[in-house]
């Protein structure tokens, strides 16, 4: 725990126990006259402004923790280039920024949106990365993300009735020469996820589909060249080819119920979100971003 941590949670300590029973006798005064005497007003306006220094002095370490979080993560290729030491390193800064909001709910307002990945040492997203490194003539990975449409609000504490939405990972992806770089075409994973503690979530995996095929201008000028007037069978091949989605379930192999996995939100704010695929899957990283279209 942070030495700011400690001010904030130790500030009515500061007044001594003789000093107490003064403020007890104070406060009978106000009781009984109405008024709060100067003295009193004085010691509360002391004790409320340590309290606000230790605010913003922890605020401020937190966004030192943040800044350093994202500095040491941002040459790493999103996690596929990285050194046991520096592994070991994002560890540590991953935990010194997580202990800032350890044990607090979910809140489902703060979660709601689009969040992009910065970093993952998670092994089934990092085969995706270690697939375009060593096919780059086949495959490319642009940007991913994570989109919460949360359909409560608040939190959830354990009791009371349990909150949830949907959640789609958006993987960006391209075939060179094919489609256009880093965009050409959009992979959706759909699930759907409950609110099971104070920050875990549980999600049930529904639906795998490959969306917004964009063809590259190579691609575009075969099916229909330019110099060329365009038949109504070339309009018609790229139309079909723009409007162009596959849909599949997710199940497990033999059974008729979809996919499912725990995940816990080790720390959440307004444009940070860490998370941990709970079973050894991996820690991720994502920053929030504009709400992406897909």
């Amino acid at each position: 725990m942070s030495l700011s941590t400690n001010s904030i949670l130790n500030c009515p300590a500061v007044i001594k126990t003789p000093q107490l029973k003064n403020i007890n006798h104070l406060n009978t005064a106000v009781a009984r006259n109405g008024f709060i005497p100067r003295k009193l007003r004085r010691r509360r306006r002391g004790i409320s402004l340590r309290c606000q220094v230790a605010t913003q002095l922890d605020n401020q370490l937190l966004q030192t923790r943040k800044f350093e979080l994202l500095r040491i993560t941002q040459d790493t290729q999103r996690g596929l280039v990285t050194t046991p030491e520096q592994r070991s390193s994002i560890e540590e800064a991953i935990v010194n920024v997580e202990q800032f909001c350890a044990g607090d709910p979910i809140k489902l307002d703060d979660l709601n949106g689009t969040w992009r990945l910065q970093y993952t040492s998670a092994p089934d997203v990092l085969v995706l990365f270690e697939s375009a490194t060593r096919l780059p003539t086949f495959f490319q990975v642009g940007q991913i993300f994570q989109k919460f449409e949360c359909g409560g609000s608040g939190g959830s504490g354990g009791g009371g009735e349990s909150s949830g939405g949907v959640v789609r990972n958006v993987v960006k992806w391209s075939v060179p020469n094919l489609l256009e770089e880093q965009d050409g075409a959009t992979l959706v994973v759909s699930a759907k996820f409950s609110v099971v503690s104070s920050r875990n979530i549980y999600l049930q995996f529904e639906e795998i589909s490959v969306r917004n095929i964009n063809i590259s201008e190579q691609l575009q000028a075969i099916i229909a060249p330019a110099l060329l007037p365009r038949s109504f069978l070339s309009l018609q091949i790229l139309q079909f080819i723009k409007a162009f989605k596959a849909e599949f379930p997710v199940t497990n192999p033999g059974r008729r119920r979809s996919v499912g996995g725990l995940y816990y939100l080790s720390y959440l704010d307004r444009d940070m979100l860490l998370g941990r695929a709970v079973g050894g899957g991996g820690v991720f990283l994502f920053t929030r971003a504009q709400d992406t279209v897909y």
